[in-house]
């Protein structure tokens, strides 16, 4: 059963959360079990390959999950076994089980016992304004500090990251995949300051990996869509291929509620494209702001299943019932809440979303920019932080919390049943070195490689002796 967590959990979350962004960076890890270890291929005399262009061929000795086993009525851990994948043309083209014949004559590589994961997804990220890839540069003091601040220190910032803008990222990309995610939604800076070069830049860094990478774009008014009057300006840039118009704070930055979300509505009607709006408003207007985007929706059938609002730290302000109330009608609207999964004195409401029926991702927000210096562009940590901020240390809820980095994606279903990977599944996975996902979810493991469509985009395998 999901349970709250008490505010000494959260405030030793707090003061620890440095160290569990380090923990993910570096790649702490228990390491696998005694009996994967032991199962485990010794490749070491096998040259390890960074690329395989084959369209066809064998990755052997994949781990992948295949139940629970249980003490009672208690999960206790999770049974697993070695499987050879086939792929082709990007699928999953069959699952070979350890002995069995395999075709002949295909390319092979060995992934060494590794533990194969989902696909995983970072789902609020700015790849077009960092800091990374350059020297260090801590963020401003923020004491004192309003949102309004942030935006003019914004603006002398902005001149001086576009000229390395492409490059750092595609550093952004490269961390993401060697973290294990090959999609990613990506909000980009629509402002009076960088016009739409932000846009073009983050474009030449995509197009640069069209085939390892796929990435939504969120056209994002971080200046306010009133406030620095880019409406002409964000009309624009979906005739760029952008796929959801962005909002900010429509009351503390635009001043205006319902006119800044009826004009950011208005831009995805016109276009029919989908929206995705920060709102960090904690206050009543938060509130306001997000009944009124039901309201919306209700009221426009184009717009549903096609609105997210990212933060929504309004949320955590709503008690039981209106909690209740409200995730019913985010949820019939098809509207979907995006989370850092935020420690401190936040607790957002996320299990009770999930279990009205409101579909809930993470993302990392920022790597390291003016705004923060913490992220790590690794989705396993929000995994690891959800699991101890909800649903216990337990093998059943840590295997559980890894849906929130994978789209809902897991290798078991609740049951016990294997939901992945199937013959006809895109081949996207990363391989690491924990025995199940609850190790890995609990422990962050380095990941090892990173497969898209069949490609190997991110670290290394070995190619099977001949």
């Amino acid at each position: 059963m999901q349970h709250a967590v008490s505010q000494s959990r959260r405030a030793f979350l707090s003061r620890t959360g440095q160290l569990t962004t380090v923990a993910a960076v570096t790649g702490l890890t228990g390491g696998m079990s005694r009996e994967a270890a032991a199962e485990t291929t010794n490749c070491a005399e096998s040259a390890t390959v960074t690329t395989v262009k084959d369209s066809h061929y064998l990755l052997g000795n994949v781990r992948l999950e295949e139940g629970f086993e249980r003490d009672g009525d208690v999960i206790v851990a999770t049974r697993t076994a070695l499987y050879t994948l086939e792929v082709k043309d990007g699928k999953v083209a069959a699952l070979h089980a350890a002995g069995a014949t395999l075709p002949a004559g295909l390319p092979t590589y060995e992934a060494g016992g590794q533990l194969a994961l989902p696909t995983i997804r970072d789902m609020h990220i700015h790849l077009d304004k960092t800091f990374y890839g350059g020297a260090w540069q801590a963020p401003r003091p923020r004491q004192g500090k309003t949102i309004m601040d942030m935006i003019a220190l914004e603006e002398k910032l902005l001149p001086k990251l576009l000229p390395t803008s492409v490059q750092r990222a595609e550093g952004l990309i490269a961390l993401l995949q060697s973290k294990g995610s090959t999609i990613a939604r990506s909000h980009c800076n629509i402002d009076p300051v960088s016009g739409l070069k932000s846009l073009e830049h983050l474009k030449l860094a995509l197009e640069k990996h069209q085939d390892d990478f796929i990435c939504e774009i969120v056209a994002f008014p971080q200046h306010g869509l009133l406030h620095s009057k880019v409406d002409g300006l964000m009309r624009e840039a979906m005739q760029m291929g952008v796929e959801y118009v962005g909002g900010l704070d429509p009351t503390n930055v635009d001043g205006a509620m319902e006119k800044s979300l009826d004009a950011m509505f208005q831009i995805a009607l016109d276009t029919g494209k989908g929206v995705d709006i920060h709102l960090h408003e904690t206050s009543p207007a938060g509130v306001a702001a997000i009944n009124y985007m039901i309201d919306t929706v209700e009221k426009n059938p184009a717009l549903k299943d096609k609105v997210t609002i990212s933060h929504a730290f309004a949320l955590t302000t709503l008690g039981p019932e209106v909690l209740e109330e409200t995730a019913a009608r985010l949820a019939a609207n098809g509207m979907t809440i995006a989370s850092t999964v935020p420690i401190g004195g936040l607790m957002m409401p996320l299990p009770q979303l999930s279990k009205a029926g409101v579909f809930v991702m993470t993302g990392t927000d920022s790597v390291i920019d003016h705004w923060s210096p913490f992220g790590s562009g690794d989705m396993l940590e929000k995994a690891n932080l959800y699991a101890q901020l909800y649903r216990g240390s337990d093998e059943y809820h840590l295997s559980r919390s890894l849906a929130i980095s994978t789209g809902g994606v897991l290798p078991l279903d609740n049951d016990g049943n294997r939901a992945w990977p199937k013959p006809g599944d895109d081949a996207g996975f990363t391989l690491t070195t924990a025995s199940c996902s609850a190790e890995a979810v609990a422990r962050m493991p380095a990941r090892s490689a990173t497969f898209y469509k069949g490609r190997l985009v991110s670290g290394g395998i070995s190619k099977a002796s001949s």
